[in-house]
């Protein structure tokens, strides 16, 4: 069974990456720009897990981490913060809002993967 991942972030070059380390991991992705266009998403799919960027427009990735854990169907999906970021309040604020795991950016395929692996199977 090919899992599946949600991967939003602002920046086109990110999500390229994402989506190239991801899918030569084997995963299905599905990309989204901003917090809006991934509860959008979320509409019409049950992603395995979610990795999202902080520093987003329209709708950050704590307003998006909030706004999934609200949603039925979506509280236990794990979610994986990926950013720049790496102040400790941050990572607090974060987990505190419901996320499952960090990585900061630039980040390392393998270690995307690995981390990946030990929050969503």
């Amino acid at each position: 069974m090919t899992r599946h991942v949600l991967a939003v972030d602002d920046s086109r070059t990110i999500r390229d990456l994402l989506h190239l380390a991801l899918t030569e991991a084997g995963y299905r992705v599905t990309l989204a720009e901003d917090g809006l266009q991934a509860l959008e998403v979320l509409q019409h799919q049950t992603p395995d897990a979610i990795i999202s960027d902080i520093n987003m427009p329209r709708l950050d990735g704590f307003g998006l981490i909030e706004a999934v854990r609200r949603i039925d169907g979506h509280r236990a999906t794990p979610i994986l913060m990926l950013t720049t970021e790496s102040a400790p309040e941050l990572k607090a604020r974060a987990r505190a809002a419901g996320a499952t795991g960090w990585i900061v950016k630039p980040f390392e395929a393998a270690k995307l993967i690995k981390a990946l692996q030990m929050i969503a199977g």
